[in-house]
């Protein structure tokens, strides 16, 4: 570890006067301006750099592979060195995984879905006392709740994309209930460990072994957060097409992973509040994202923000679809009724 630290600087940046540092390749940019990099210390050797990239993270990461990464199967790569810092200085250097293939694919999706069944069945004893209990978005209630308090702007979001007056009135009603229920709803009863931000940027195929990244976001939430993130959960960065059979899909095998490793669910019971739940997290996304649309400077390009807009109403008309809160009709149908985006 005292090897690597020797490329970083004191206030945690690569050093650039280390002329041992052969190349650097910027990943991809954090919040804050910072970047994670691939440096080469020769022509065949090189590691991955990760400063802190979005505040409130300092640190956090270096804990979860410390103290809950040994619990679950060796699906993330080796961290081998991290700073002491514990502000926006902290940093960590990883084992270069090399070329990666972020795919939304049936083999994929099915080992992800196996992994996150077995790390959601950790016992909660088996957790340390410190496991976070919150990510960097809202909990499904708080999500409900602020639905609720721009209950027009959502009225009008649904009417945008051709719901019914009564859909909309009923799904806003059930997400108004939600809202209501706090911490006493279904999705607050049963908390597992979660990754916390498993979009499709954050899985990948290393050659033939699965691999989850970023694990900075890890927390105790409903297990339909991992599973939202990597079914529903729009990205601007990572598009995919989500359709109805590719979420029974997902569903079925997740709950026979799970009865395999002890956690038995009710399968009908398991797909109908993951629909919800997407539902009410799909419009929580879409007066997110028609808010950066109407921003003159977004943090995502606009185009972007259009492709997200419509991926996220494509999901959310199938969920409702699947409640019953709107008539059944293939994604192809369903798709061709989703609106514009504002900007577009």
């Amino acid at each position: 570890m005292d090897n690597l630290m020797k490329w970083v600087t004191p206030d945690g940046w690569l050093d650039e006067r280390n002329h041992h540092i052969f190349a650097r390749e910027a990943l991809y940019k954090g919040r804050n301006g910072r970047f994670v990099e691939r440096f080469y210390v020769s022509q065949q050797q090189s590691y991955i750099f990760k400063p802190v990239t979005h505040a409130g993270q300092a640190g956090r990461e270096g804990w979860v592979y410390e103290h809950i990464l040994p619990l679950i199967p060796d699906i993330y790569p080796k961290m081998l060195a991290r700073s002491d810092a514990s502000d926006e200085t902290s940093w960590a250097i990883f084992e270069d995984l090399g070329k990666l293939k972020h795919a939304f694919e049936w083999d994929t999706l099915l080992e992800v879905t196996k992994a996150m069944a077995r790390w959601h069945a950790l016992p909660g004893d088996q957790l340390p006392v410190e496991t976070p209990v919150n990510g960097h978005k809202p909990r499904i209630e708080l999500a409900a709740a602020e639905i609720t308090l721009q209950a027009e702007a959502a009225a009008s979001l649904l009417a945008e994309l051709h719901i019914s007056a009564s859909a909309a009135a009923r799904l806003l009603a059930a997400i108004r209930d939600l809202a209501a229920m706090g911490d006493r709803s279904p999705y607050a009863a049963s908390q597992v460990l979660t990754h916390g931000d498993l979009h499709l940027g954050n899985y990948a195929m290393a050659g033939e072994k699965l691999y989850i990244l970023d694990w900075e976001h890890a927390h105790l939430n409903t297990m339909h957060w991992d599973l939202y993130h990597l079914l529903d959960m729009s990205h601007p960065l990572f598009p995919k097409q989500i359709t109805s059979s590719t979420r029974e899909r997902v569903l079925n095998v997740y709950a026979a992973e799970s009865a395999a490793n002890g956690r038995i669910l009710d399968r009908d019971q398991l797909g109908e509040e993951y629909a919800f739940f997407a539902a009410v997290y799909s419009v929580w996304m879409l007066l997110l994202i028609r808010k950066d649309l109407e921003q003159k400077e977004a943090v995502w390009p606009a185009s972007q923000l259009q492709a997200q807009w419509r991926e996220t109403a494509d999901s959310l008309m199938q969920c409702m679809s699947l409640l019953g809160f709107i008539d059944g009709r293939s994604d192809k149908d369903i798709g061709n009724h989703i609106e514009k985006a504002v900007g577009e």
